[in-house]
Parts: C-alpha cells; sequence; structure tokens
C-alpha cells in the first residue's frame, strides 16, 4: 500500500447470522434475527420451502456495500478551491504515464510510495488500479488546466487498510502527492486536501468519513492533513510503515 504523500506530495467480511429454529418436540414458525422462516405446507410429505425475508434496510445495506465500490469520478467536475479551480481526472496510462513516472522518480517521493525505476514499475501499478476490482481509482490532480499532483481515491471499507482501524461502510481513502517540487511547502496541499475532502463527501452522500494513512515519518504530509480538517484517530502498523490514521468526519463539516 503506497504512502500518502504530501512532502512529494478491507475489512473482515460480517459475520453472518446464525438462523435460529425451533427447540426440539417444538413446532410453529421458525425465527431468524431478520424475520421468520415460514414453510409453504405443513404436509409431512411435501418439501419445505423456507421463504427468509430481509428487513429493507438490511438489503438496502448490502446492496450499497457491494455495487458500484465507487461513483464514477470522471463526472465530478472541477471545483473551486482557495488556490484555483481543481479537478480530479482519471489516468490515462497512454497518455499519462511519462508524467507519473517522472514524479515517482522525484527522490522525496520515492521515499514514500517506493515506486521509483523503471516505466514498467509505475505502469504496473497504475494498470493494476484501474483494472482491479475498481475499489480504487488513480487520478491527475488538474488545478487551472495544468495536471500537478497524483491522487488515489479507494473505498477504505474494502480495502486491506480496514483491518486496521473500525471501519465503516462507505469510508473513502486519499493518497496524494504533489508532483513538482516547486508546488511544495507553500500551502497547496492543505488547501487541496480539503477542496477534495469536501468534494468526496459531496458527491458520495453515503460516505461518512474521508480517511488518509500518511507515514508517521512524513511531518509536513501530517501537518497538511490536520490544517486541512482532519484529526489524527490513531497510530497503526500497515506493512512496509507506522502511520498516522487521519480521519475527516462528515458529521464535523459544520464546524470546520
Amino acid at each position: 500500500m503506497p504512502a500518502t504523500d504530501l512532502a512529494a506530495g478491507t475489512g473482515p467480511a460480517p459475520a453472518h447470522p446464525n438462523s435460529v429454529g425451533p427447540r426440539p418436540g417444538t413446532t410453529g414458525p421458525r425465527h431468524s434475527p431478520f424475520g421468520p422462516f415460514t414453510a409453504e405446507d405443513d404436509d409431512p410429505d411435501s418439501e419445505d420451502t423456507l421463504d427468509l425475508r430481509l428487513p429493507a434496510e438490511f438489503l438496502a445495506l448490502r446492496a450499497g456495500a457491494t455495487a458500484g465500490p465507487l461513483d464514477r469520478i470522471a463526472t465530478w467536475g472541477a471545483v473551486r478551491t482557495p488556490v484555483g479551480s481543481f479537478q480530479l481526472v482519471p489516468v490515462r496510462v497512454d497518455q499519462d504515464l511519462p508524467l507519473v513516472h517522472r514524479w515517482m522518480n522525484d527522490p522525496v517521493v520515492a521515499d514514500f510510495w517506493e515506486l521509483a525505476g523503471p516505466p514498467r514499475r509505475t505502469e504496473d501499478h497504475l494498470r493494476a488500479q484501474l483494472h482491479g476490482d475498481g475499489h480504487c481509482v488513480p487520478c491527475l490532480g488538474v488545478l487551472d488546466g495544468t495536471p500537478m499532483s497524483y491522487w488515489e481515491i479507494y473505498r477504505a471499507d474494502l480495502d486491506p487498510l480496514a483491518r486496521s482501524y473500525p471501519a465503516r461502510p462507505h469510508d473513502t481513502g486519499i493518497h496524494l502527492l504533489i508532483g513538482e517540487a516547486a508546488d511544495r511547502g507553500r500551502g497547496l496541499g492543505s488547501a487541496l486536501l480539503g477542496s477534495v475532502a469536501d468534494l468526496i463527501l459531496d458527491r458520495r452522500p453515503t460516505c461518512p468519513r474521508v480517511v488518509a494513512e500518511p507515514d508517521l515519518r512524513n511531518t509536513p504530509s501530517i501537518a497538511a492533513f490536520l490544517s486541512a480538517g482532519f484529526r489524527l484517530a490513531a497510530e497503526i502498523d500497515l506493512p512496509g510503515k507506522r502511520a498516522a490514521l487521519m480521519i475527516r468526519d462528515r458529521d464535523l463539516r459544520a464546524v470546520l
């Protein structure tokens, strides 16, 4: 899992509840926590057909967790930010690989993303995101018409990250790097993080929180998240790093 980086820039499946049947020697409908099991025919010579009736809210939650891992980011459009007009544009490998590859080979970026090397290494990473299960979308961040950052917007609740914190359905995660050295250290990261967090919450009404997990060593990144309204929720161990779990809550938007 790459590090969220500004200076350069799924949880366990829920357990299925056990059905609850009648005690030996008793009669009557069988029950589950979601409603009664009913036999179509009491004739002992007929085959029982069980009808499991699930409440609508349970079905809606299940559908929401499995269908459409991410909304169509390409349709989210541009937003005004404190530093200009900004848009997330899904990566097109054939066109964008040279730029992303150059950013990944910046020594400051490489310290945290660990994708330096030949173009094929960056290409494999991008194609794995684009042709995976759809829970992560790699994007260019375009500011006033100029690509200047790389983002990964992902379903944190469907990501291995969810094993390391109490994930909620539709939690949405951010990985970020600022591509050009001249754009770092002047507040762009904080401004864009706040604006992208708001964009995610606006475009994904089922998302309760935006999360990130920068490397604890990356103090400029953590400072940028804090300035953008995220809170430091915990320190967690992830493959290859000790990370700061940063969370921005939908419920707290009004006070930020």
